[in-house]
């Protein structure tokens, strides 16, 4: 297949786009380089023959009639978001502006070439998404695709107007589409600001290791090399206006995998003390949504995927990747306020 993929000078979005580009597919990267975006994360494939990048922003509608009249994509993988909570609590504008009209924007744009084109039947637009817009779960139960959407935080809600706009232009325009949401991925080359990174990185620092609240909230972890193969079986064989739950299918509490990290650490670059000496609890984030768990019924009996990366062995793959990969991490910590807690402003309740 052809492929834009959008967002993929980012964390998931170039993990896909090495596992396209070796499975044979054509990939264009279309992506605007914001603070989160790092093209050494596609430097293995940069000379491919197969391989292309175009700096560009989805809310540039031009831009984008431009990209896709030059390289008559068969399926476009819209992965381009604002994505950290924190820093949508202290300016939810830049993520309405991205997630919701990036989206109606990269959608119009689909819909102008896919008509332009007679309606090819094999298009698809693939919105990859995340469990939060289905808001906080109890100690029991699991998220399914029909789950009613309860978006706790302005990333969940406007990755929620997102998803409610792909819908939509499926079911009004017929452009064909399918969704996916996605529950918390973690490995190589994730941005230094979500929490597997920052653990180990304030751990080689040897400075506090923050965690929220209580450290009882519950996530499940999903690897994301897994998550890129499971894009790429959706893009390929998902159901046109279906919606595909993705999980990892390893719950743990984040005060538990934290200690898991220090473990690791502790045995693969040991320090004069045990790291989970500097485990420290902060403040937790306003709304901080209580446990996510998947349902992955759906994407494993209609396409036969499933996890294959366990929550212990994708650890000790991420925490090696980032002792051997300092120089990368490194460079990127001057970035926008990284490594500063965010989320916590002034304007926010306690």
């Amino acid at each position: 297949m052809k492929l834009i993929v959008t967002g993929g000078a980012g964390f998931i979005g170039s993990a896909v786009i090495r596992l396209a580009i070796a499975r044979g597919h054509e990939v264009v990267n279309l992506d605007a380089l914001t603070y989160a975006a790092c093209l050494e994360n596609v430097a293995s494939v940069d000379a491919h023959p197969n391989y292309t990048f175009e700096q560009a922003d989805i809310c540039d509608r031009s831009a984008l009639d431009r990209i896709f009249a030059s390289y008559t994509p068969d399926a476009v993988m819209h992965l381009a978001a604002e994505s950290h909570v924190d820093r949508s609590i202290d300016g939810p504008g830049a993520f309405i502006e991205t997630n919701v009209t990036g989206t109606f924007h990269l959608l119009e744009a689909a819909r102008a070439y896919w008509h332009s084109n007679a309606r090819p039947k094999g298009f698809r637009f693939h919105h990859v998404s995340t469990d939060e817009v289905y808001g906080s779960l109890g100690a029991t139960g699991m998220f399914t695709e029909d789950t009613p959407y309860a978006p706790n935080s302005p990333y969940s809600a406007s990755k929620a107007a997102s998803d409610h706009l792909v819908r939509a232009w499926g079911e009004t325009y017929g452009l064909p589409v399918v969704l996916s949401n996605c529950s918390n991925n973690y490995g190589p080359y994730q941005f230094p600001e979500k929490l597997i990174p920052v653990v180990i990185v304030k751990a080689l620092a040897g400075e506090v290791i923050p965690v929220y609240g209580d450290g009882k909230n519950v996530r499940d972890w999903l690897y994301v090399e897994d998550h890129a193969d499971a894009l790429l079986t959706v893009i390929e064989q998902g159901k046109i206006g279906r919606s595909y739950n993705i999980g990892g299918e390893n719950e743990v509490s984040n005060i538990d995998l934290v200690r898991k990290i220090c473990t690791i650490l502790d045995q693969m670059q040991p320090g004069p003390a045990p790291f989970a000496d500097l485990i420290h609890f902060v403040t937790d984030r306003p709304g901080h949504d209580a446990r996510y768990a998947i349902d992955p019924e759906r994407i494993r009996q209609e396409l036969g995927w499933r996890p294959s990366v366990t929550l212990d062995e994708g650890l000790e793959k991420s925490v090696r990747w980032y002792l051997d990969n300092k120089d990368w991490w490194q460079a990127l910590q001057a970035r926008n306020d990284v490594g500063r807690r965010l989320g916590v402003g002034a304007d926010v309740k306690p």
